[in-house]
């Protein structure tokens, strides 16, 4: 959560995790929670969920993750996120998945760029207007 506003409370927690669950059910994809399979320890979540914020490009699929900082540099989103891309593009016949994140987040222009996918632009972000630090966001964008 270094590129989030704020941590998440456990009631936000719960209606992120039902709103996968929804995805889920309607589309038969979500962000997918990730075990090291070794130990079972679940550490995070990649996949593929709608985005309906408000912009130029939305509604949208989108690629994204979040795992624990002490499984980062480790190979995981990358390899987790080349799967979700193969599930959209050869299962689900997805045509175009997005990603977005913080102009900052490096690492994470790193694996979109790492799994094929190219800088589109810079845009602000509608849900962090006002955060000088954030709101500047990057699209990434890869087609079937």
């Amino acid at each position: 959560m270094e590129f989030f506003p704020y941590l998440p409370s456990l009631e936000q927690t719960k209606l992120f995790i039902e709103r996968m669950q929804n995805q889920f059910n309607k589309n038969g994809f979500c962000y997918f929670a990730v075990d090291v399979l070794e130990t079972e320890e679940f550490i995070g979540f990649i996949g593929i969920a709608e985005q309906t914020f408000e912009a130029d490009f939305t509604p949208c699929i989108d690629i994204g993750w979040r795992l624990d900082k002490k499984y980062w540099k480790k190979g995981y989103a990358s390899e987790g996120a080349k799967r979700c891309l193969e599930f959209a593009f050869e299962t689900k016949k997805l045509e175009s998945i997005k990603a977005v994140a913080p102009k900052i987040n490096l690492k994470s222009r790193k694996v979109m760029e790492k799994i094929g996918m190219k800088y589109m632009k810079d845009f602000k972000h509608p849900a962090l207007k006002g955060d000088k630090r954030l709101e500047i966001c990057v699209l990434y964008e890869i087609n079937r």
